[in-house]
């Protein structure tokens, strides 16, 4: 199965409300405080994650009948669909839950749509501080603004060339090493900012930064939204050789991502 570009854009807006619907559930949540439990692999999970799942689940039931959904909270539950037909939705309800336990407010929901491995539009929401990203194609946006008002302000974006004086690096709030330390030294860097969840491809997006690099254990619903954005903004994500693209739908490795690298425009 292949959907057209017209569909993806269609499908996309749909998308966008669909992510401000569950990131308004979760600032329910936030504003009430939840309590949290730790899942099987000793990461955290609250109430918020599993009631925005079921939420964005039903959803894209409803406007795409029959594309299969792969979740995170599903998932650990050990609930994955077939997706031998190659298009599937990847969800993270609560991308960061650390973040929303911590209460820093940079925590998204992330919905993208998969295509024979690469992730061909997207949605990133982040609900505390009301920014949410999207794209597909060559085409990516930024609405900034409490989603409630009449019109909150919406702009193209697209990753930048690196400034002369150097790239401005972002790493991850909670999981930033020694790898990143050396790997970073093997560019000119001028500047290292850190953000938590997927904002990181989406700071990369919007112009604000240039490069991250990531080692380690993440998911492919941890990435595959901020990729999508990313993609349609001007930029990559590859492994770390810098040439090969990351992919999406490694069912026999749990999907479970290898180490990447997030770019934005070359020099």
């Amino acid at each position: 199965m292949v959907i057209s570009n017209e569909t993806h854009a269609a499908l996309l807006a749909q998308l966008v409300e669909i992510a401000a619907e569950a990131g308004a559930l979760i600032m329910d949540h936030y504003a009430a405080g939840t309590d949290h439990r730790q899942k099987a692999d000793k990461s955290p999970v609250t109430i918020a994650d599993e009631e925005a799942e079921k939420l964005i689940i039903a959803r894209l039931n409803a406007v795409a009948p029959g594309v299969p959904v792969v979740a995170e909270e599903s998932a650990a539950a050990g609930l994955l669909p077939d997706i031998d037909g190659g298009v599937f939705f990847l969800v993270d309800p609560l991308d960061g839950t650390k973040e929303f336990i911590s209460r820093n407010g940079e925590f998204t929901v992330n919905i993208a749509l998969i295509e024979h491995g690469r992730p061909v539009a997207g949605v990133v929401f982040a609900p505390a501080i009301d920014r949410m990203f999207w794209g597909t194609g060559t085409q990516a946006f930024e609405r900034r603004g409490k989603t409630g008002q009449a019109a909150p302000a919406v702009k193209r974006i697209e990753t930048r060339r690196p400034p002369d004086e150097g790239m401005t690096a972002i790493a991850s709030r909670s999981h930033r090493d020694r790898f990143t330390e050396e790997f970073l030294a093997l560019y000119p860097i001028s500047n290292l900012v850190t953000a938590g969840s997927s904002l990181k491809f989406c700071v990369i997006a919007a112009g604000e930064a240039d490069i991250y690099p990531r080692h380690g254990t993440t998911m492919e619903w941890d990435t595959a939204a901020g990729h999508a954005v990313l993609l349609a903004a001007g930029g990559a994500v590859t492994r770390l050789d810098g040439k090969t693209p990351l992919t999406y739908g490694n069912a026999a490795e749990k999907f479970t991502n290898p180490s990447f690298v997030a770019w934005g425009r070359p020099r």
